[in-house]
This record gives C-alpha cells, sequence and structure tokens, in this order.
C-alpha cells in the first residue's frame, strides 16, 4: 500500500487525490468482502503472536473529518481481533487536569504497552487541526507543535512502538450524503450533531490544516497514509491491508514455554 504513503518531506495537495480512488483492486464489493475476510483471518493471528510475544507496542491513529469512517473502519477491520490485546482511545475534550498539563501528556499515558495495538480514534493531531482552524490557541503556538509531535513520536518508535497514521479521505459532496442519511434515518439521528455542520463550514480550512499536518508530520518512523474513504468497503481493504503487512514485517514468533511441558500428563 506505499501508493497511499505520504513520502517524507513530500508536499501534501489533497485537491490531486481522488476520495474515490480503487486504485490495484479490480473486484467489487463483494470480492472485497472475501478478501477483507482473509486479511481478517490473518489479521486475528498475528495479533494474537503480538500479544503472545510481548514485546511489540502498536500504536494505529485514526484522523477524518466528521462522518469519515473512523468508528466502521475500527468495526470492519478488528472484528476478528481478541479484544485483550486491543484497545480504543477516544480523545475528547480536554479536562481541567489535561489543560493544566502539556498537551501531550494525556496522550502520552494512553500509548500501546508491549504487546498490545491501541487504536486512536482522533488522536493528538487535533491540537494541529481543530485547535487550529477554531483559534484556539495562537499561531506561534499550533505551529511548533509540528516538530513537537515528530520529536514525541520519534521518542515512541525508538522504544519500540511501530506507529501506523491513516486519514481516511472523503470529498465534501460524499460528507453531505453521509449527515443527509443520518437526517434520513431515525436510527441514526442520535449520531447527528449540530456541531458538526458548523465544522463543515470551515472545510476548506480543514483541508489545508490537513495538508499542512500530513506533509510535515509524516515520518519514516511515522508514516501517514491518506485513504480513499468515499468507498467503504475499500478503505477497509487499505487499512487491513497495510496494517497487516506491517505486523508480517515484525518478524514476531510464539514464544517459547519457560518449562519443560514434555513430561507433563493431563490425567
Amino acid at each position: 500500500m506505499d501508493i497511499f504513503r505520504v513520502k517524507t518531506g513530500s508536499h501534501v495537495n489533497l485537491e490531486k487525490i481522488d476520495p474515490d480512488d480503487k486504485k490495484g483492486f479490480d473486484g467489487d464489493k463483494e470480492d472485497a468482502k472475501k478478501h477483507l475476510a482473509g486479511l481478517s483471518a490473518k489479521l486475528e493471528q498475528l495479533q494474537e503472536v503480538l500479544y503472545a510475544e510481548h514485546k511489540h507496542p502498536v500504536l494505529i491513529v485514526l484522523q477524518a473529518m466528521d462522518t469519515g469512517g473512523k468508528d466502521s473502519t475500527i468495526r470492519h477491520v478488528f472484528e476478528s481481533v481478541d479484544p485483550l490485546g486491543v484497545r480504543v482511545v477516544n480523545f475528547k475534550v480536554p479536562t481541567a487536569e489535561e489543560l493544566d498539563h502539556d498537551y501531550l501528556w494525556r496522550v502520552h499515558k494512553q500509548t500501546p504497552v508491549k504487546g498490545e495495538i491501541v487504536i486512536f480514534n482522533r488522536s493528538h493531531y487535533e491540537d494541529v487541526l481543530v485547535v487550529r482552524v477554531r483559534g484556539l490557541v495562537p499561531r506561534e503556538v499550533w505551529s511548533r507543535r509540528y516538530d513537537e509531535i515528530n520529536a514525541f513520536e520519534k521518542l515512541l518508535t525508538s522504544e519500540g512502538t511501530t506507529i501506523l497514521k491513516f486519514f481516511l479521505y472523503i470529498s465534501r459532496d460524499e460528507q453531505k450524503r453521509r449527515l443527509q442519511a443520518r437526517l434520513d434515518d431515525p436510527s441514526k439521528h442520535w449520531k447527528f450533531n449540530l456541531q458538526d455542520l458548523k465544522e463543515r463550514e470551515r472545510w476548506e480550512e480543514y483541508m489545508q490544516a490537513y495538508e499542512d499536518a500530513l506533509t510535515k508530520t509524516s515520518t519514516d518512523w511515522a508514516p501517514w497514509y491518506i485513504v480513499p474513504a468515499n468507498t467503504k468497503w475499500y478503505r477497509n481493504l487499505v487499512v487491513a491491508t497495510t496494517i497487516t503487512n506491517t505486523l508480517e514485517g515484525l518478524n514476531m514468533k510464539y514464544p517459547p514455554s519457560k518449562i519443560d511441558l514434555s513430561q507433563i500428563k493431563i490425567a
């Protein structure tokens, strides 16, 4: 999935990326479901080895505009894994205690331990996205955070953490369709938030903020992947394939028993 990886030092222009793209897969939705089922089985096994070996922490960052599909991606990609070794973290508005610390304090506490996969459903990148667009801090504050985030992620990876970051990229028109679907379906009314409409009015500002974040913080140690996400099944395939390939690259093995099992008999 290197075609979606943001190369270190490259400039991201989202207008040149098609959120309807389906590069690398020639099948239809049904073919995708079968392929995703195979990936899910493989991911289930890899996650079990990761947990058993207790050597590698894995951090997955999901960012998207409202209705971008973060929750849905987590449900579909990780539906087969053992919840014992996977944890989802969603960063809400900072508490009073969190505001009394630096902005990365609450994030560092939630990073994965060895053998664990942690998924950030939104993340520390909100501090260069929503904080920037809403003007919650001055420019001189948020503009220095790119380097601080790079240093933070470098610290994590130097201590053994594998980091994968996904921007689920949908079009403005697709967001409109998904918001309308929430209005049309009474079972989805609970998802509708008037704040989403206010954020939608700032679409262009958010796209610029995302372009800067993707450009300045995609590194060799913590790369960004821009995932075309208008088509949900394709989005799931890209994310699942990237995670599976990355875990396979860790060359993990089940650990040997600490005791001699050859003489043990079950009565």
